[in-house]
């Protein structure tokens, strides 16, 4: 399974998106596609809308079953934190990092 969260998501690539998932609320799709077919569509937004930012959620053999990425820059970030994927609001830099 897969989930995107789109930020800025142009008619057009939102469109192509449907081909492939259901569209629950406004700009966040679903689907069950496998890695081949998700890495092509991701690799045609990112030639196509720049502009456009991404959270990504898929299935992946590791102890959660899934995987966190992002792309652009979304509202929030996928962290790997101790080999745990979390969603973060605010990200500090690890050089800012107090601890």
């Amino acid at each position: 399974m897969t989930v995107l969260i789109a930020n800025d998501t142009p008619p057009a690539i939102r469109g192509m998106l449907k081909r492939w998932f259901i569209e629950p609320k406004p700009n966040v799709f679903v689907g069950t596609v496998n890695r081949r077919t998700r890495e092509k569509v991701l690799d045609y937004i990112q030639r196509n809308a720049s502009a456009m930012s991404l959270l990504i959620i898929s299935a992946e053999p590791n102890c959660q079953r899934f995987k966190i990425e992002h792309w652009g820059a979304p509202d929030r970030q996928g962290v790997e934190l101790s080999g745990l994927w979390l969603v973060a609001e605010n990200v500090i830099p690890e050089e800012n990092c107090p601890f």
